[in-house]
């Protein structure tokens, strides 16, 4: 008989285990549960696990603390926490960064991105790193991807020795060697301080290597003990997530050694024992190869394993949505006869860089916390973790998802382990869970002036929590093309069953698999997983043109990926080949299985179409990165189809009265019902019991609602969902239920949301696809904003000035498949490149909503290049204004109105060029069509499931809380300062001054926002249209709430605004505006936080800076030589908070965008690749954010050097003066803008708003502004 196995998934909260003598028959198992964390009896849940389970098998004592004898023990396997809870507490090992000089901050700055829009004070992890010192070391692509003409260096004719080919087959450009005594000096510092892990990140390292090697073996010499070069770790491009990855990898990997080599000293005799761990890809790896990198997905990784073992079959291809419901959070993946992987994510803050099963992690689990807050009610996402852990803990704790399913009756303490208490031997505690509940709802009602019952209350969180799975799983399955209700959902962890029946009929799923080993089912995959190699090199082939080369490149790849498998006898090996593949001139590759009879052409274009809504018939196809993934197949057990077993059944319908253990009250359709309680184990195979039911063992405990039936199988209960669940809303009548709002509040938002991952997933372009510059909202008839995705906060307010003017103008002369497009700044427009459409819902031919997308388009013509010019004076000049127009109507896409809208028109004034993308014009424009598509498809749904009538009376309640909310928070405003009256001011670079009075009468609830005195509008562009002003108001107001509401007209609805016509904020028709979107809008921010005490100034403006070549076109408008255009916004220095009735004040954060906008920087190496320039720095400005009490955030610093004749402009604010302190609080130090000329050395201030045109060697350096700061420095 073969020996023991064992496989283990150490959790946060509990470590569960599954164990097989050595038959491999699954009646043999045994199944274990214990905490993760005892100290008191024991030191590590591991080896506990397998003394307990070695003590059943060996029929012996054997005492705690002694080693474990692993003779007849024929494996271990595990999956483990460990790193990620490391990366999470900051609790890894001290380690050191090396990076190319002039990127010290490559991690702190990241994609220079807030993580929360709302939040003022920006709180982002901490490095992992504990030193970063610079190398003096630099390469660089010599060619690069948008030269118009195509050029390609030949290192046949060019006998530079500074260029040599990189591992990806593109040219190199070695422009400093790095010195090997500098660079021993400088590891001797790292090495004096104690450190001993380090971590190096050179840039173009995935494709050039050597002078990370070079350290590296320096390092060695030295005496580091672990080194981590990007090189090896993670040989893809893009530089800030593989220096990330790298630190992650210094920074866990002794960790994990050192967890090992105690885990090994606490057995013996184990020599012949196989003591694996799952990696985060899904495969497992040897003990000794096991690195901190591929763990942070350990136990994770297992469950999708698990769900792929036990549920998918061949013969019958369903696809499957694992549901992992555990203490602190819930893991969503997705099967259907392929892993899915990722190859970034971002963990515990890290963006990680390798291979990764593709899991999405919600804030939603068993500990997770309940709330009632404005009126709304809350679920997470603060857990109450495992200390103390729910209420029914017997800790203190407070009330979770775990004690509204206890106090409901879906949880059976009968069955329970008594493992609670001081002692650890008591039951949950549903006195103390009964007791916080009827608080809870005494305080619901008398704020609500309602009834509810306590029932009513615990059922209303659950169905919250509910909703915001159902959400996360849509998001999930959406996001790649799929339709959620195609799948089904599959059961892991002990909670799920709980849920998981309900979060199926919110998504019209009607299948539901629960495992025997359910609650287990990572472990489980564990056991059954196979032992995986990979090996993956990044290169720069046409897939078309490099068929040799690629063959050639797989064979290599397989050669190294096998050796290890057969060395570890494996007899059944298979060799999965990869290519990571992407259209030329776009950015999101496809990593694409070979599959048999198929080629990788066709498979590309599937996926992307699939997932993205299009494909290109004339694009090249790049091969970026070449993968080989090799799988030695473990054969740990067959699962039988579930489909064919259901076929053959003959339906056997148990009897309750006669088969339940007990009769339990439960709380279903708004009334207690007597349910029966099975014990699984006890059930006849092949029976069905209707619901409601609960089915329970040692482990689980699964609800069968009324709707649905479930059917016992070999290994599987299959819950069957016959009819939706009662709806109570039906009767439609007047009432607000206030657990209905908070599921609207979600289902409004999920709605813009699924329209912004349709704009994002069918969009071409680089500004909406990685910089996410576009917003999408949904409106009520007269144009009044009802839910507006997280997106862009200038977008936020001024979406709905936009529709509600274009709704009124339209009025009775929409049809259906009409979309108006508009950019226009008098119809509620912010710039000209933010172009709105606006799409109608109907119901008997009246208009009943609207939906809308904005999206910042990269060109649309005007006097320069991305139409984002610094010196305009009028409208025109910026490009395509567009007043009202239907793009489509009656279905119909008109494309030759949008070549006139877009180039014909715009390319008829003096000095202007119609634009120069048309192409990637119209292709964004269909897909802000298809998201507007999106949200009205899933309106209808919303109103065929709940009756127009209750959408509409939710749309309101929605509205109404936010204006009380917001109401409520200006009132305390007031009673904090004891003062209804507060005034503010500030200049722009140019003298004009904005001006607030602010009046807060709250006995009258009336609340002014009166900017007149501000300046007349400019002969210039810093004007702000109407709805930018209203922008930074509900941005302003949404985050003084500083809660979890709706964004909605409710927020402005309470406060009256005056910005007189003819000024700097409420501008005339066709005055120039596009530096009052991103400048002005910055200022008007800075001015309401600081008049209100909230905040010292911020940067005060988005730094845009655009470069790029004009394209040249035939009279007929077809291109004759395609240009380039490059267009980003650079970070800057946040304001400091101020103390308030909120709590304390704040530093202020560096190298961060912040208020206005939030767009992403695109990647040094991606930059580089794409655009004749180099990057020679990019880092925080130190002592640049104001000195006080509470300091300001630090600005950055940005030099560009070019590579090639081009046109640069520069449009920033912040120049002239510098951004205030409040309180005697300094100043932060104002923003720079030099011009450094190659030819005669020439440096030149160009001021805060230029065009200039560089030459080869030219550099524009930019030094963004510091935060101002709070209150007199500490003495």
């Amino acid at each position: 008989m073969a020996g023991i196995k064992i496989a283990i998934d150490r959790g946060g909260t509990f470590t569960d285990l599954i164990a097989n003598p050595g038959t491999g028959k699954r009646e043999d198992d045994v199944v274990l549960k214990l905490l993760s964390v005892d100290p008191k009896n024991y030191a590590d849940a591991n080896l506990e696990g397998i003394r307990r389970i070695l003590e059943l098998f060996q029929k012996k004592n054997i005492p705690r603390g002694s080693p474990l004898d692993l003779t007849g023990v024929d494996s271990i396997r595990m999956g483990t926490t460990l790193a990620t809870n490391c990366a999470l507490e900051r609790n890894g090992e001290p380690c050191a960064l090396l990076t190319t000089k002039g990127f010290e901050d490559v991690l702190r700055i990241g994609d220079q991105s807030r993580p929360q829009i709302f939040d003022l004070r920006i709180d982002r992890l901490d490095v992992l790193y504990s030193i970063v010192m610079e190398i003096d070391e630099r390469v660089t692509m010599e060619d690069f991807a948008e030269d118009p003409d195509q050029l390609k260096t030949n290192l046949q004719e060019n006998k530079d020795p500074n260029l040599v080919y990189g591992k990806s087959g593109e040219i190199i450009r070695i422009i400093k060697r790095p010195n090997e005594k500098e660079v021993l000096e400088v590891l001797q510092k790292i090495y004096d301080t104690g450190v001993r892990s380090l971590a190096v990140a050179f840039l173009h390292s995935y494709t050039f290597p050597e002078h990370e090697k070079l350290v590296g073996d320096l390092a060695e010499k030295v005496g580091f003990t672990h080194i981590s070069l990007s090189s090896d770790i993670s040989p893809m491009i893009k530089y800030v997530p593989r220096t990330h990855s790298s630190v992650a990898d210094a920074y866990l990997t002794p960790v994990i050694k050192r967890y090992i080599d105690t885990f090994c000293m606490g057995v013996k005799n184990g020599t012949e024992t196989k003591i694996q761990f799952m990696q985060s890809d899904g495969g497992l790896t040897d003990a000794n190869k096991f690195s901190g990198l591929k763990s942070i997905l350990s136990g994770p990784a297992g469950g999708v394993i698990g769900v792929a073992a036990t549920s998918y079959h061949k013969d019958y291809p369903h696809a499957y949505i694992g549901l992992d419901l555990g203490g602190t959070s819930t893991d969503i993946c997705r099967y259907s006869g392929v892993l899915e992987h990722v190859f970034e994510t971002i963990t515990a803050g890290i963006t990680i860089q390798s291979p990764q099963l593709d899991v999405k992690t919600i804030a939603a689990g068993g500990s997770s916390m309940l709330f009632f807050e404005n009126g709304l009610f809350r679920v997470g996402p603060d857990s109450a973790t495992s200390n103390p852990g729910s209420a029914c803990y017997r800790k203190g704790g407070p009330l979770t998802i775990t004690d509204a399913n206890l106090f409901l009756g879906r949880l059976v303490p009968e069955f329970f382990p008594k493992i609670f208490g001081p002692h650890e031997n008591e039951p949950l505690d549903i006195d103390i869970v009964d007791k916080k509940f009827s608080e809870l709802t005494e305080t619901i009602n008398k704020e609500l002036g309602k009834n509810l019952t306590a029932d009513e209350v615990a059922h209303g969180f659950l169905q919250v929590a509910t909703e915001s799975m159902a959400r996360a799983i849509r998001t999930l399955t959406e996001a790649k093309g799929h339709i959620v209700a195609d799948h089904r959902l599959v059961s892991l962890g002990g909670a799920a069953g709980q849920l998981i029946s309900f979060v199926g009929e919110s998504l019209d799923i009607d299948t539901i698999l629960i495992h025997r080993y359910a609650s287990i089912l990572s472990a489980y995959g564990i056991f059954l997983a196979d032992v995986v190699t990979e090996e993956q090199e990044p290169c720069s082939f046409i897939l078309e043109e490099s068929t040799a080369a690629i063959e050639s490149k797989f064979q290599e790849l397989t050669k190294k990926s096998l050796t290890s498998l057969l060395s570890e006898g494996f007899e059944e090996i298979k060799t999965e080949k990869f290519l990571n593949l992407r259209y030329v001139g776009t950015s999101n590759p496809i990593m694409v299985l070979e599959q048999p009879g198929v080629d990788f052409k066709t498979s590309f274009t599937n996926l992307h179409q699939k997932e993205f809504g299009f494909s290109y018939e004339e694009k090249d196809i790049i091969v970026d990165d070449i993968r080989v993934r090799s799988v030695g197949i473990s054969h740990a057990r067959e699962t039988p189809s579930v489909d064919k077993q259901l076929s053959e059944l003959e339906e056997n319908i148990v009897d309750p009265k006669t088969s339940a253990c007990f009769y339990k009250n439960v709380f279903f359709d708004g009334q207690r019902d007597n349910t029966p309680v099975f014990k699984i184990d006890d059930l006849p195979l092949g029976c069905t019991i209707f619901g409601p039911a609960i089915l329970v063992d040692n482990t689980q405990t699964n609800v069968v609602p009324g709707s649905a039936k479930a059917t016992v199988l070999e290994q599987h209960i299959v819950v069957q969902i016959l009819k939706k669940s009662k709806n109570l809303l039906q009767d439609e009548d007047d009432a607000i239920d206030p657990v209905m709002l908070s599921i609207f509040g979600n289902k409004f938002m999920a709605i813009a949301e699924a329209m912004g991952n349709q704009l994002r997933k069918t969009a071409v372009s680089t500004n909406v696809k990685e910089r996410l510059d576009f917003s999408c909202a949904l409106f009520d008839s007269s144009g009044a904003l009802l839910s507006n995705a997280p997106h862009i906060p200038v977008h936020l307010g001024s979406l709905s000035t936009c529709v509600t003017f274009q709704a009124k103008l339209w009025e009775g002369k929409l049809k259906p498949g009409d979309v108006i497009i508009t950019n226009h700044p008098s119809c509620g427009g912010t710039h000209l490149p933010d172009v709105t459409l606006i799409t109608p819902a109907f119901k008997e031919n009246k208009v009943i909503f609207y939906v809308a997308s904005r999206a910042h388009h990269a060109d649309i013509g005007g006097i320069t290049v991305s139409s984002m010019p610094s010196n305009s004076k009028y409208l025109f000049e910026e490009g395509a204004a567009i007043y009202s127009e239907l793009i489509v109507k009656e279905g119909f896409f008109d494309e030759e109105k949008i070549r006139k809208l877009f180039y014909d028109i715009p390319a008829s004034y003096p000095g202007c060029s119609g634009s120069r993308k048309l192409s990637d014009n119209i292709s964004d424009l269909k897909a802000q069509i298809a998201a507007n598509l999106k949200g009205i498809q899933l309106l209808y749904n919303l109103i065929s499931t709940y009756g127009l009538k209750n959408v509409y009376k939710y749309m309101a309640g929605i509205m109404e809380n936010a204006e009380t909310t917001v109401k409520a928070m200006l009132n305390k405003f007031a009673h904090h300062y004891q003062q209804s009256s507060f005034y503010g001011a500030d200049y722009m670079d140019d003298g004009a001054i904005i001006n607030l009075h602010a009046s807060l009468d709250v006995e009258n609830e009336k609340y002014t926002f009166d900017f007149t005195g501000s300046s007349p509008q400019v002969y210039a562009n810093l004007n702000a249209p109407i709805a930018i002003t209203n922008s930074a108001i509900i941005y302003f107001l949404r985050c003084l709430v500083g809660e979890n509401i709706p964004l909605n007209q409710g927020c402005l609805s309470a406060i009256k605004v005056i910005a007189p016509e003819g000024t700097i904020l409420n501008p005339s028709n066709n005055v120039a505006v596009v530096g009052g979107n991103v400048c002005t809008s910055q200022r008007i921010t800075d001015v309401l936080l600081k008049t209100f005490k909230v905040q010292a100034d911020s940067q005060g403006c988005c730094n845009n800076f655009t470069f790029g070549i004009d394209t040249k076109l035939n009279p007929d408008g077809t291109l004759n030589k395609a240009g380039l255009g490059y267009y980003e916004t650079i970070a800057g220095g946040a304001g400091a908070g101020a103390d308030s009735w909120r709590g304390p004040g704040w530093n202020g954060a560096s190298g961060v965008h912040t208020n206005m906008t939030n767009t992403r920087m695109t990647d040094p190496e991606i930059f580089e690749k794409r655009y004749p320039v180099l990057l020679k720095k990019f880092c925080i400005r130190k002592q640049s954010g104001g000195n006080g009490f509470y300091k300001g955030g630090d600005g950055v610093i940005r030099d560009i050097e070019f590579r090639s004749k081009l046109q640069a402009s520069i449009l920033s604010e912040r120049r002239s003066l510098a951004p205030h302190g409040i309180d005697g609080g300094a100043d932060g130090k104002r923003g720079l803008n030099l011009w450094i000329r190659k030819f005669d050395g020439a440096v030149i201030n160009i001021g805060g708003k230029n065009t200039v045109d560089v030459s080869p060697g030219d550099r524009i350096v930019i030094e963004t502004p510091g935060g101002g700061a709070v209150g007199k420095p500490k003495n």
